[in-house]
């Protein structure tokens, strides 16, 4: 066992405080990771703040995490000592459902191990990436390129694999038309994947505040949803729409921007429930679907395809001490586009 600084939420709804964690001693075939950056998922506020159902406290929230191997077991092969490395939304699952032998740990039957607000295998609770290290079994460790600074990186184990695992499912590439709703923190990833896919995209936000932006990440339009000709002048235009808000849509609506097998997937999570009129999806044999971040391989493919692309997060870069700060800040949307903590500040 280890102590370590990290940030963490003592109570629902409570302001992070700094702390100190015990991390387990390295086993086997597990890697020590000094932890450098860590993004600031909107994720994390939901279970911070119990919308999603009671959580476990406290809580050091954190799953989007860049940092630099710095002790391995003894069986270890997949990593080594110095590598640059990056964990996600889950340290483990149960590796012999179907899910998992096809590579979709996310969907373990079993129910995976998530990387904070969970019990692992052995019983305890784990602790996500707020912290200054972070133990990790080598088979839910990704490698991050070297092409890839690591503070850009550190949004992409969840931002860039939650877009980039869809896009890839629903066949988002050439000769397709992808809009993305929302350009926050998952919606500018999104935005720069599906063009990098060779997509033809466009952003679907409430205003156009942000358009400059979301042409200068890829976007060829960008269209305002308050603009009620908006959904007429686009009706029957895409192939795909992916949804990154976490608030209830008129969902309807957004169906009928679909042509006919388009589908319209979900990767935001509203804490309320969402309802459809279902004659919007009989008219056109439309999909209304969900996603959930990616396997360990996908992110791993993810990542290699954003280092060769020159994909990378838009970020603000913050000390520890200025989390609860950023946590009102991303709920009043003042962020372009990720808050990444510098660990070295904890």
């Amino acid at each position: 066992m280890s102590t370590v600084a990290a940030y963490a939420a003592p109570a629902p709804k409570a302001p992070l405080e700094r702390t100190t964690i015990e991390r387990r001693a390295v086993g086997a075939h597990d890697v020590l990771i000094d932890i450098k950056f860590a993004g600031i998922c909107h994720s994390d506020i939901h279970q911070v703040n119990e919308g999603w159902g009671e959580a476990i406290f406290p809580m050091v929230p954190g799953h989007e995490i860049a940092g630099v191997v710095v002790e391995v077991g003894s069986e270890v092969t997949r990593h080594a000592v110095g590598d640059r490395v990056g964990v996600g939304c889950m340290v483990d699952s149960c590796r012999e459902c179907d899910y998992c032998l096809r590579g979709l740990e996310q969907y373990c039957s079993n129910g995976n191990t998530m990387t904070y607000n969970g019990i692992d295998r052995r019983g305890d609770v784990t602790y996500g990436g707020y912290s200054r290290q972070i133990v990790v079994d080598e088979n839910y460790v990704v490698r991050i390129p070297d092409a890839l600074p690591l503070d850009v990186a550190a949004p992409l184990l969840c931002a860039g694999i939650t877009l980039y695992s869809p896009l890839k499912h629903w066949g988002a590439g050439p000769g397709k038309k992808v809009a993305v709703v929302g350009l926050g923190g998952l919606g500018h990833m999104g935005v720069k994947i599906a063009a990098a896919l060779g997509a033809d995209v466009t952003v679907l936000s409430q205003s156009l505040r942000k358009k400059d932006d979301g042409l200068k990440l890829g976007a060829r339009d960008y269209r305002a949803t308050s603009d009620p000709a908006t959904f007429t002048e686009l009706a029957g235009t895409f192939d795909v729409i992916v949804s990154t808000v976490s608030a209830p849509l008129e969902f309807t609506s957004y169906l009928g921007l679909l042509k006919t097998d388009g589908a319209l997937v979900n990767v935001g999570a509203p804490e309320e429930p969402v309802s459809i009129n279902v004659f919007g999806l009989l008219g056109g044999r439309k999909t209304f679907a969900g996603s959930m971040i990616g396997g360990i391989a996908e992110t791993q493919e993810m990542l290699d395809f954003c280092a060769e692309h020159g994909l990378g997060a838009e970020i603000e870069l913050i000390n520890a001490d200025e989390i609860n700060t950023a946590y009102e800040r991303v709920l009043s949307s003042d962020v372009r586009y990720r808050f990444v903590i510098d660990t070295a500040t904890i």
